[in-house]
């Protein structure tokens, strides 16, 4: 049952989870009590349903939460109510946030009905209960200006292969309005040549292919990179890899989170605000695109959004008010 342990948790190195996960089994007690259907369509749930990381080490955390929170007050699987689960997601509302409770519930109601389905469980005890209404009309996600998105790439020292990976790493996620997981997914033969131009291939979720051409800046970092690092005959291998201790490339892929590590210390060193993260660069080549005149309709196509609704919360043009604007509160 190891490997199925790592299916649902990611590996050792999703510390978080592993963390929530501690102290149970691989199914939580409220599962295993409530027999061989409900322990089988719990494993079932993780390995076979869900089959973006990602998602399953999020609903994996938020469904051992709820696991817990039943095992303090005894609840057994078929006790379980409309009535607890909303209490519960009202008590989860006093301690994180609107779209984390949100989460929450969708992972547990998703659960329920694959027991339902499975024969696990009678009824869906979540079905019926809403959660906290969440209505986002601006994105969150700090952005850089385009001058300042100059100035953190001009600042990486590239006589390192560190350097070269990095400035590689983060022009790509800006001039293809890309997420984190999407590059870090990609392998060497994912950046590849259509005719004239160089495109990335790009891992999106659910399993998704999504190819967008390579930005000319884009195409000469990533060709700097590859040149140094040696690795571009090893098409099956990832693109953009780990560091060892001596500052150099392994056969590993580079993790998210060491991405987000990184992306903090070359803030720092370029002066720029270290509250930015992997997500600033999707949002900062999408505004960036739309102040030179780009349409939404095609930052949809390029950023890979089912919705315009989306693209628009990257759309940052107006966060500067400026002072002109404020001047004329003549009074």
């Amino acid at each position: 049952m190891e490997n199925v342990r790592d299916i649902i948790i990611g590996g050792s190195d999703q510390g978080e989870l592993v963390a929530d996960m501690n102290g149970f089994d691989l199914v939580p007690k409220l599962f295993r009590d409530g027999g061989k259907d409900s322990t089988r369509r719990f494993v079932e749930f993780f390995t076979a349903n869900i089959r973006n990381r990602n998602t399953r080490q999020a609903y994996a955390i938020a469904v051992v939460r709820f696991a817990r929170w039943t095992e303090k007050r005894k609840i057994s699987l078929h006790e379980l109510s409309p009535v607890m689960v909303a209490a519960y997601i009202e008590e989860l509302g006093q301690i994180l946030s609107v779209p984390s409770v949100k989460q929450h519930l969708a992972a547990v109601r998703m659960l329920f009905d694959y027991l339902v389905t499975g024969h696990g469980m009678v009824s869906n005890p979540a079905s019926s209960v809403r959660g906290p209404r969440h209505v986002v009309t601006k994105g969150k996600t700090p952005v850089l200006t385009p001058d300042q998105a100059r100035c953190l790439l001009d600042s990486i020292n590239t006589s390192t292969i560190a350097g070269l990976r990095d400035r590689a790493l983060i022009a790509a996620m800006v001039f293809s309005f890309a997420r984190v997981s999407a590059i870090t997914g990609m392998n060497v033969e994912d950046y590849y040549p259509d005719g004239k131009r160089w495109w990335f291939r790009l891992h999106e979720k659910g399993g998704k292919f999504h190819e967008v051409p390579a930005h000319h800046n884009a195409e000469t970092y990533v060709d700097a990179y590859l040149t140094a690092a040696g690795i571009a005959d090893d098409k099956k291998g990832p693109l953009f890899r780990s560091l060892n201790r001596h500052r150099q490339l392994t056969q590993r892929r580079v993790h998210r989170r060491e991405v987000l590590g990184m992306i903090k210390r070359r803030a720092r060193k370029a002066g720029l605000p270290d509250r930015i993260g992997c997500h600033t660069f999707r949002a900062t080549g999408i505004t960036a695109y739309l102040l030179n005149n780009g349409s939404l309709e095609k930052a949809q196509i390029i950023a890979a959004h089912s919705s315009p609704r989306t693209t628009r919360l990257y759309d940052r043009r107006n966060d500067e008010i400026s002072l002109d604007e404020i001047e004329r509160i003549v009074i």
